[in-house]
């Protein structure tokens, strides 16, 4: 046992200091216990035979799983759309759009694995975060949290609730008529996990502006270039895009676009008519309404153009803003090839945006840059007229995919590279959510082992080619499974050793003949600290029948006292062992003490919030 606290000593000092990267400080941590059950006298530490089983473990098994069912959603496309809809409802605010994540990933983790409904949700929260420009680490952390405290709201939330009506029937095999306990129904803690997701989204919402850290993750910015920044700041295009609607009755009806684009210094990117968008419209296309129009150019010139025809400017990008999403679109650059056949061509005989996906901007030859929109050295030129030469440097919005395509074209060199690489495949969306729903139906309605439920729906995503199998290799976070297998030996020498059972024992004796709300208490934060250092469903298994036992001792309800333990093991908050916590680690640059710092004030605010509920309600 000495040792046993000797090395959960060690393992916490490492994870605070962070001397070492975490998931290599849990290596190290697993080597340790290995060893040290070879020295004599320390052969019960942990059995070396079986000292990787928590990589086969159905925690890291599940989170494999999970990942990679989550990765076929997202290559659909179809995380985009619900980045989209949160986006349309919450806008660029964190306040608004932090309570519409975190709620609506506490009620989905109520009905299934916290860690699932928190992985399906990192490619959402990484596209809003993009598109609204708010740090991905201030959106994470939230979305984490909300999705433990989700695991509280039904019975079938968390594995700890999920075992306690076993738990509690076991004890009742043991205590006379008059004493046993009822079972919980499945909602029956409803109202405690309600109230615990709106202290949370409160929590950050009230304190968020200090608790929470501006991480620089890998996904903390958008990926490839903001369209107006980037021309202002490389080509000098003085411009931004603008969202402009245009009513039935506009004597801007029949115009042809290439001569609306020259004679008003701007040019229409996008056209949207009859509930279809077009990047790709011919500029020899005539303009029919009622539609709206993305147009690249100097605000004012927008407007002056918007007041000649009738037109109304929105505010902000509407029906365009999946379209412009730095996670789907944006500015590229690339180079006419010596041979290439474009040579000698201009856009407009080229049909270049119908042919190639791309809306020409700027093209830019020597030092001198070709626009529709003025520039800060030159005025405009009809660039659908200009022919092209070798060399010359295209400036184009564009869509990632098309783009992928034309890095396969001889006639171009695509110089960016800060694009996402990957195809998305939206005519696989059917294939994904119907395996999506076989994994939650077998989830919920079956007795299958949680991990056999994901890797059905993984497996079947990788045969219906959603994704392929090298592309499920990268989507798991193989850090966050480092890192939880690697502690699971942990807690099993804390469980096996006895270790455990003995610090209970010498806390509840300290509590002997305190009031009956200090000894719940104090059985809450003991639940709490097992759950920090080993799994919570070992220590649900461990402290319901101890809690009991204090219970009936002290005249106590022995059902509160067990569904206490149940829903304190998920009060894990303060450092980055619980699955969600050490999933959301990476993607967000998350260090220990963030959650030290964050998890802290949480802690405390779940012990309050659940004791004072659970007394409440029962």
């Amino acid at each position: 046992m000495g040792v046993v606290c000797t090395l959960l000593a060690f393992t916490v000092f490492l994870f605070v200091s962070e001397i070492i990267r975490i998931d290599l400080s849990a290596i190290l941590v697993l080597v340790l216990i290995g060893l040290l059950s070879y020295a004599p006298g320390l052969g019960n530490l942990a059995d070396v035979t079986l000292l990787f089983d928590g990589f086969a473990s159905n925690a890291v098994i599940s989170i494999i799983a999970v990942m990679i069912v989550g990765a076929g959603l997202d290559k659909t496309g179809i995380m985009n759309k619900v980045a989209a809809v949160i986006l349309k409802y919450g806008g660029k605010s964190e306040g608004r759009v932090v309570p519409i994540i975190s709620g609506t990933v506490g009620v989905i983790s109520s009905f299934m694995q916290n860690v699932g409904a928190a992985a399906l949700f990192l490619p959402v929260v990484s596209r809003i975060s993009s598109r609204s420009g708010i740090p991905l680490s201030r959106l994470l952390m939230p979305m984490g949290f909300c999705a433990i405290l989700g695991g509280t709201m039904t019975m079938v939330g968390s594995s700890p609730l999920i075992l306690l009506n076993d738990l509690i029937l076991t004890a009742n095999d043991s205590l006379p008529a008059s004493q046993k306990m009822e079972p919980f129904s499945l909602f029956s803690v409803t109202p405690i996990g309600a109230v615990l997701i709106l202290t949370g989204i409160g929590y950050f919402l009230l304190l968020g502006r200090w608790v929470l850290p501006v991480a620089e993750g890998p996904d903390n910015t958008g990926t490839g270039q903001g369209t107006q920044e980037y021309l202002q700041r490389v080509y000098g295009l003085k411009a931004d895009v603008f969202e402009v609607v245009v009513p039935e009755d506009s004597p801007l009806v029949g115009e042809i676009l290439a001569d609306i684009n020259h004679e008003n210094h701007l040019y229409i990117i996008s056209t949207f008519y009859r509930g279809k968008t077009s990047m790709v419209q011919v500029l020899t296309a005539e303009i029919a309404a009622p539609c709206r129009l993305a147009i690249v150019g100097r605000r004012w010139e927008v407007e002056t153009f918007a007041k000649k025809y009738g037109l109304t400017v929105l505010p902000d990008l509407d029906i365009f803003v999946e379209e412009f999403a730095p996670t789907n679109a944006g500015v590229a650059e690339v180079v006419v090839t010596p041979d290439s056949k474009l040579i000698g061509k201009c856009p407009r005989e080229l049909l270049f945006r119908k042919t190639y996906g791309m809306s020409l901007l700027a093209i830019h030859r020597g030092e001198e840059t070709l626009s529709h929109v003025e520039t800060e050295d030159h005025e405009s030129t009809q660039i659908g007229l200009e022919k092209f030469q070798a060399g010359d440097m295209l400036v184009a919005h564009t869509r990632w995919d098309n783009l992928m395509r034309i890095k396969r074209d001889p006639d171009f060199v695509v110089v960016t590279t800060d694009f996402p690489q990957d195809e998305l495949r939206p005519q696989k969306v059917g294939w994904a959510l119907a395996f999506f729903a076989i994994s939650l139906s077998l989830i919920l309605f079956t007795d299958v082992r949680l991990s056999l439920c994901l890797l059905t729906g993984a497996v079947g995503m990788m045969l219906t080619r959603v994704l392929s199998v090298d592309e499920a290799y990268r989507a798991v976070g193989w850090n966050t499974v480092f890192l939880l297998a690697c502690l699971i030996p942990l807690g099993q020498a804390v469980q096996n050793t006895g270790t455990a059972a003995w610090i209970a024992q010498q806390i509840m004796i300290i509590l002997d003949g305190w009031p009956l709300w200090s000894l719940q208490t104090g059985i809450a934060v003991l639940a709490t600290a097992f759950s920090l250092v080993m799994s919570n469903v070992g220590a649900t298994v461990l402290l319901v029948p101890l809690a009991i036992s204090i219970a009936i001792a002290a005249g106590g309800n022995p059902s509160v006292f067990a569904l206490t333990v149940a829903i304190s093991t998920s009060n894990s908050f303060i450092i980055p062992t619980h699955q969600v916590n050490a999933l959301i680690m990476g993607p967000a640059g998350y260090k220990v003490m963030d959650f030290v710092r964050s998890g802290g004030i949480m802690t405390v605010l779940f012990l309050v919030v659940s004791l004072l509920m659970i007394n409440v309600i029962y």
